[in-house]
C-alpha cells in the first residue's frame, strides 16, 4: 500500500440503497492511491453466520466490520478494509465484506444474487461462509452459484454460447474457500476419517442419475466443479457458548475454545500464503486504481441492466489504464524535455534530437503501464499527440530565438542608430563610415552565443527595415561629396595654375642657371681651346721656325759652300729669304690676331 494510504477501519465501498448499488466515491479514492498490486479477499454468506469476525482476524483486529447481533442483515452492501498485506511485501490486501444473504426483509434475491456476482468478480479468493455442514440444504443455499451464467458473461460476442461462456469462467473466477461454522460432526465418511478439503470433495461429487431430482443435486455442485479452478474447505468449532456470541469482538482468544483459535490461525495462515494477487485475462496484474475502474465498470453494466462481461470490463479497463498511460508518457517526455532543452537551441537538429531521445523514453513508459492497446490506437494516439508536442517546441524555439535575437539587435545596434540620429554620418564619406560601423556591429551579433535558429532572418530583416536609413546616407554622401569634389577641383585648378607658373619660373630659372652655366662652360671651352691652340701654333711656329731654320741654314750653308765666291747674290737670296721669312711671321701674327 502507498505510504499516505493507512485505514483504521472499513469503508463501504458499495452502498446498496432501496435496491440500488451505488459506489461510495471516498472508497474509490483510497483505491486510486493504491498503486501496489492488490490480493482481494471477499466473504459471502448468509446474514448471521459471523462472516465479519474472520475479515476482522483477517486484518488484524478484533473489531472493525460489524458483526452484528440480531436477526437482521448488519452489513449493507459491500464495505473494504484495505491493509498491507502480512507475507507478501509491496502488496496490499483488499478485505470485502458483503451483506448477509438471505434476509427476509428484501422481499426477493434479486440484490443477493448481483451482490454475490460482484464478490466473485472483484475478488482473487472467494470465500463462502456457512453454518453447520455441506447438506442438500447448504447447497440449496448455493443457488446464487448456479445464476452466475446469467448474471456474468465471459465475451461480448452474442455468438457465444452458455457452456462456452461458463468454461471461460475459469480463467478469471477467483479461488473457492468454504468456511463452515459451528460445524458439530466428526469428520469421516463410510467410517473413514477424513480432511476437510476431503470432505469438501466427497460434499462435491456428482450423482448418476439423469431425473430432475438428480439435475437439481448436481447442479450448484456442478457449477462449483466448474467454475472454481482451486477449492479449499475450513471448518470452525463454536467459538464460545451461544450467550456469549453478542460479545464475540469483545473476548479474548484465552476466553475462547482453543480448538476455534486454532482453526482461525489456520485459516488466516492459509489466506495470507495462498491467496493469489488479483489477475484479469491474458496475467493482467490488478492495482488498486485497475480494481476502482473495476468497480465502477461493473457497477455501470448493472445499474444500466446489463451483464457485467469480463472481456468488455478488461477492454474499459485497459482503455483507461492507456489513456492514463498516455499521459503518463506525455508527463514523462514534457518533464524531459523541461530538464533537457533550453531555449533557443543553436541549431533545429538540436531540438529534433532531444525531442527523439525524450520521445523514445515516452514510448517506454507507456509500454510500461499499457496493455491490450487493440490495433495500437492509444499508441498511436500518444505518437500524434508526441508530434504536435514536438512542433509546440519548434515553435516555442522559433519564437525564443527570434525574441533573443531582437533583444541582441537591440543592444547592440542601438547606438548606432543613435549616431544616425545625431547626423555622424550626414558628411561626404559618412556612407563608408556608417557601412564600416554596420559590419563591426554585425560581426559582434554573429559572436554572440545561443541565438538559435532565427539569427540569420532576424538580422536580414533587422537590415532590409534599416535599408531606407543607409540609402539615405549614401544619397547624402554623394550629394556632400560631390560639392566637395567641385571645391576640390577649384581649388586643384588654383593649386595647379600657382604650381605652374611655379613651373615656369623655376624652369625660366634653371634655364637661365643652365644658359650662364653653358656660356661659362662655353667661354672655359674657348679660353681651353685658345690656349690649346696657342700652344700648338707656338709649338708649330717654334717648329716651323726651327725647320725653317734648319733649311735655310741649310741652304745657306748650301750657297755658302756653293757660292762662297758669288757672296752678293747670296746675301741677296738671304735677304730675299729674310723678307719672305718676315712677311710671313707678319702674316702670321696677323691671323693670329684675328683669332
Amino acid at each position: 500500500m502507498a505510504p499516505e494510504i493507512h485505514m483504521t477501519g472499513p469503508m463501504c465501498l458499495i452502498e446498496n440503497t432501496n435496491g440500488e448499488l451505488v459506489a461510495n466515491p471516498e472508497a474509490l479514492k483510497i483505491l486510486s492511491a493504491i498503486t501496489q498490486p492488490v490480493v482481494v479477499v471477499a466473504i459471502v454468506g448468509l446474514y448471521r453466520t459471523g462472516k465479519s469476525y474472520l475479515m476482522n482476524k483477517l486484518a488484524g483486529k478484533n473489531m472493525g466490520f460489524s458483526l452484528g447481533s440480531t436477526v437482521e442483515s448488519h452489513t449493507k452492501g459491500i464495505w473494504m478494509w484495505c491493509v498491507p498485506h502480512p507475507k507478501k511485501p509491496e502488496h496490499t490486501l483488499v478485505l470485502l465484506d458483503t451483506e448477509g444473504l438471505g434476509d427476509v426483509k428484501k422481499g426477493d434475491n434479486q440484490n443477493d444474487s448481483w451482490i454475490f456476482a460482484l464478490a466473485i468478480l472483484l475478488s482473487s479468493t472467494f470465500v463462502y461462509n456457512s453454518m453447520g455442514t455441506i447438506n442438500q440444504q447448504a447447497m440449496d443455499q448455493l443457488h446464487y452459484v448456479t445464476e452466475l451464467t446469467h448474471r456474468i458473461r465471459s465475451k461480448s460476442s452474442p455468438d457465444e454460447n452458455e457452456n462456452e461462456d461458463s468454461a471461460d469462467f475459469v480463467s478469471f473466477f477467483p479461488d473457492f474457500v468454504w468456511t463452515l461454522r459451528d460445524f458439530s460432526l466428526d469428520l469421516e465418511a463410510d467410517g473413514q476419517p477424513l480432511t476437510a478439503d476431503e470432505y469438501l470433495e466427497y460434499s462435491l461429487k456428482l450423482t448418476q442419475g439423469t431425473s430432475e431430482k438428480d439435475k437439481n443435486f448436481n447442479l450448484p455442485r456442478l457449477c462449483i466443479l466448474k467454475f472454481f479452478p482451486k477449492k479449499k474447505c475450513f471448518v470452525f468449532d463454536r467459538p464460545v457458548h451461544c450467550k456469549k456470541l453478542a460479545q464475540l469482538e469483545k473476548l479474548h482468544d484465552e476466553e475462547l475454545d482453543p480448538e476455534f483459535v486454532q482453526q482461525v490461525a489456520d485459516f488466516c495462515s492459509y489466506i495470507f500464503s495462498n491467496s493469489k494477487t488479483k489477475t484479469l485475462s491474458g496475467g493482467i496484474k490488478v492495482n488498486g486504481p485497475r480494481l476502482e475502474s473495476l468497480v465502477l465498470t461493473y457497477i455501470d453494466a448493472i445499474s444500466s441492466g446489463d451483464l457485467p462481461c469480463m472481456e468488455n470490463t478488461i477492454l474499459a479497463l485497459a482503455q483507461i489504464e492507456n489513456s492514463v498511460a498516455v499521459q503518463k508518457a506525455i508527463a514523462h517526455y514534457d518533464q524531459q524535455m523541461g530538464q533537457k532543452v533550453q531555449l533557443p537551441t543553436e541549431t533545429l537538429q538540436e531540438l529534433l534530437d532531444l525531442h527523439r531521445d525524450s520521445e523514445r523514453e515516452a514510448t517506454e513508459v507507456f509500454m510500461k503501464n499499457s496493455f491490450k492497446d487493440v490495433d495500437h490506437l492509444f499508441q498511436k494516439k500518444l505518437a500524434v499527440q508526441l508530434v504536435k508536442k514536438r512542433d509546440d517546441f519548434c515553435k516555442q524555439n522559433q519564437e525564443a530565438s527570434s525574441d533573443r535575437c531582437s533583444a541582441l539587435l537591440q543592444d547592440i545596434f542601438s547606438p548606432l542608430e543613435e549616431e544616425v540620429k545625431m547626423g555622424i554620418y550626414s558628411k561626404p564619406g559618412g556612407y563608408c563610415l556608417f557601412i564600416q560601423k554596420l559590419q563591426d556591429l554585425k560581426k559582434k551579433y554573429h559572436e554572440e552565443p545561443r541565438k538559435g535558429i532565427q539569427a540569420e532572418e532576424i538580422l536580414q530583416t533587422y537590415l532590409k527595415s534599416k535599408e531606407s536609413v543607409t540609402d539615405a546616407i549614401l544619397q547624402t554622401d554623394k550629394i556632400l561629396t560631390k560639392k566637395e569634389k567641385e571645391i576640390e577641383v577649384e581649388h586643384a585648378k588654383a593649386e595647379s595654375a600657382q604650381a605652374s607658373a611655379k613651373m615656369v619660373e623655376e624652369m625660366q630659372i634653371k634655364y637661365q642657371q643652365m644658359m650662364e652655366e653653358k656660356e661659362k662652360s662655353y667661354q672655359e671651352h674657348v679660353k681651353q681651346l685658345t690656349e690649346k691652340i696657342e700652344r700648338e701654333r707656338a709649338q708649330l711656329l717654334e717648329e716651323q721656325e726651327r725647320t725653317l731654320t734648319s733649311k735655310l741654314q741649310e741652304q745657306a750653308r748650301l750657297l755658302k759652300e756653293r757660292c762662297q765666291g758669288e757672296s752678293t747674290q747670296l746675301q741677296n737670296e738671304i735677304q730675299k729669304l729674310q723678307k719672305t721669312l718676315g712677311k710671313k711671321n707678319k702674316r702670321y701674327m696677323s691671323r693670329k690676331l684675328k683669332i
